[in-house]
């Protein structure tokens, strides 16, 4: 019988990752996801219901989301699930929860991160503006040009009757 155990969720950080140090020097950081489902009900009444979720991530990536991420942060994260038992004084624990495999950021990164950076250079002088030319379009042609390359249409055919392998005629499917 064929197994999948994969987990792909897009959510918003309830806190600040924890990241801390184990023995070995390894990187481990505790995330806790917090993942909303908007649906209409049968009735047409909006509803939504939040999924909370334990996500750990080992390594390098895990110092990172400690770096750039913070409470509010959206992330995609990919991993699968993970099931731990433990005892502790008689008593049984356990937890589900997410071992990631890779944490994408998907807003923008702490602004302190940035606070040192260079100002973005200023707005390009001289050229087309002083000459009082019109500016180019996107892709650097003047807007009145033929954005295509010349040669284009300046090629041989592809066979003898004068096809072009980008016609849909010619396609095997």
């Amino acid at each position: 019988m064929a197994e999948l155990n994969r987990v792909f969720l897009i959510g918003n950080l309830t806190r600040d990752p924890e990241v801390r140090y184990i023995p070995s020097g390894r990187a481990v950081a505790d995330l806790r996801l917090a993942s909303t489902r908007h649906y209409t009900t049968g009735s047409g009444e909006n509803r939504e219901d939040t999924c909370f979720v334990n996500v750990v991530v080992w390594g390098r990536q895990a110092e990172t989301c400690g770096e750039y991420l913070s409470k509010g942060s959206p992330v995609m994260v990919q991993g699968s699930l993970r099931y731990e038992q433990w005892e502790k004084e008689g008593q049984k624990f356990s937890r589900l929860f997410i071992q990631a495999d890779r944490v994408q950021f998907l807003g923008r990164p702490k602004k302190a991160e940035f606070a040192d950076a260079p100002p973005p250079p200023p707005a390009e002088t001289g050229g087309a503006a002083e000459r009082g030319e019109p500016p180019a379009a996107a892709g650097g042609f003047p807007p009145e040009a033929d954005a295509r390359p010349p040669e284009a249409d300046d090629r041989p055919p592809d066979d003898a009757a004068g096809a072009r392998s980008g016609d849909d005629d010619d396609l095997p499917f």
